[in-house]
């Protein structure tokens, strides 16, 4: 089940951002379980590790064990960015806005799951609050 949000707001909307800058945000917050997986995985805490491993620095030249650690960083701070963008839309709801944004749920999904403490409208004026830092920060 997919966002039911409309791609664009009015320009009116404090937290406007154009429809194509959206869709680009929400798919990369959408890779946030991927990048997850690859940072346990290059961390060496899950099953498949040495598969993975080596897909991941394959294109590496020089030590492996350094490139590896330059992948964990680079998924590191992608998490990193879009839960402290999450956070900051707001201290309550943004644990809620990360699981639709990470998920693509609306918030009937989310609240089917979760129980949201606010009202849909609330939450998606936090959900374009949220694009809107999350844009500022990918700057």
């Amino acid at each position: 089940m997919g966002t039911i949000i409309r791609p664009e707001v009015s320009v009116k909307n404090p937290y406007w951002i154009s429809r194509h800058r959206y869709y680009e945000l929400k798919h990369f917050c959408m890779q946030y379980k991927e990048w997850k997986k690859a940072l346990d995985i290059l961390d060496g805490t899950a099953i498949q590790v040495a598969d993975y491993k080596e897909h991941v620095i394959k294109q590496a030249t020089g030590d492996p064990t350094s490139k590896a650690a330059i992948v964990r960083s680079i998924y590191s701070k992608k998490i990193d960015m879009v839960e402290r963008v999450a956070k900051w839309t707001d201290p309550v709801i943004g644990d809620y806005i990360l699981y639709g944004v990470t998920e693509g749920l609306s918030y009937d999904a989310v609240n089917a799951n979760k129980r949201v403490p606010c009202c849909k409208d609330v939450y998606y004026d936090l959900y374009r609050k949220f694009f809107w830092i999350l844009s500022i920060e990918r700057e």
